[in-house]
């Protein structure tokens, strides 16, 4: 397990083996790739991001990545890696997120993506990118950079 702090004050802890802190992962954030680009979604106030979310009742985080691409993105993921979690603490509240990677099958429209503006493809390298002023913040903390690393790793 690996601690360090972001420019915003956030302590983060994280790991690439589940089940590694205290309490069990809550929420999802999935590196999705569709056709050889990077699916995001446009979040409605944050930007441009990869999909991602809260777990709902009695649905495993596995299901809750699932979910959350379809509903921001319309992609059917095909296959979904397990890359990591990581421990977000910010003024003592504390949550665990898991980290995927997913290829999808397909893309549907679909009529609402919820709080996001539904998908956006994008090539080139994304941790170049994810500077631009388009890309939310959640995209610029470093633990994006650590869990695409670790994808490019496991290649």
């Amino acid at each position: 397990m690996v601690h360090f702090q972001e420019e915003k004050g956030e302590v983060l802890r994280w790991s690439f083996s589940k089940g590694s802190f205290h309490q069990p992962a809550s929420h999802v954030l999935v590196i999705t790739i569709y056709n050889n680009q990077w699916l995001l979604t446009k979040h409605k106030e944050r930007g441009l991001e990869f999909p991602g979310g809260k777990a709902e009742k009695g649905e495993t985080i596995e299901e809750a990545a699932v979910r959350e691409v379809w509903e921001e993105t319309g992609g059917r993921i095909e296959n979904l890696i397990f890359l990591g979690e990581y421990e977000l603490n910010l003024n003592g509240t504390s949550y665990v997120k898991a980290v995927f990677f997913a290829e999808l099958a397909d893309l549907s429209v679909l009529e609402s993506y919820l709080e996001t503006n539904g998908p956006v493809l994008m090539e080139g390298d994304i941790l170049q990118k994810r500077w631009e002023s388009q890309f939310s913040f959640i995209m610029q903390d470093d633990i994006v950079e650590i869990f695409l690393k670790r994808w490019n790793s496991l290649q």
